[in-house]
């Protein structure tokens, strides 16, 4: 009976051990994600970076809103920060077609909750340029772009 008991104790604690070290692999971020450095007091910011592109960081959270939900730049370069401060949605940001002076291609298709990513683009001719997140323009998640000399 002690031999017995022996054997159970030890194939209920390998049980243990391979549950919570598959438990272990399914939870945390993926590897690889960070999350990233927000500071949201200087979202919305246009600052200039030390190559000359205007920078601007616009969030994104569960409220479907973009904080700013609008900013000026001047025409030249722009490097467009969308950072996700959301805990579920998933979102992006593209311009509008026909609503600015001129379409503007670029964007971000997709952010998943917690990341961030960077795009650049140029804009030369002055006026509103609406962006939009399109999972969510129905619920008003839309903000301007203003180009002034």
């Amino acid at each position: 009976m002690n031999a017995h008991l022996t054997r159970r104790t030890f194939l209920v604690g390998g049980l243990v051990g391979l549950t919570g070290v598959a438990l272990s692999a399914c939870g945390g971020e993926p590897e690889g994600a960070t999350e990233p450095a927000v500071d949201e007091a200087a979202a919305g910011t246009v600052t200039v970076g030390v190559d000359g592109v205007q920078e601007i960081t616009v969030l994104v959270g569960d409220d479907y809103l973009f904080v700013p939900n609008s900013f000026t730049v001047a025409p030249g370069q722009v490097r467009l920060t969308l950072t996700s401060i959301a805990d579920q949605l998933t979102h992006n940001l593209v311009f509008t077609p026909g609503m600015g002076p001129v379409d503007i291609a670029e964007g971000v298709p997709i952010l998943a909750p917690g990341r961030s990513e960077t795009f650049d683009f140029t804009v030369e001719q002055p006026g509103d340029y609406q962006y939009e997140c399109s999972f969510h323009i129905a619920l008003g998640q839309i903000g301007t772009m203003t180009v002034a000399a």
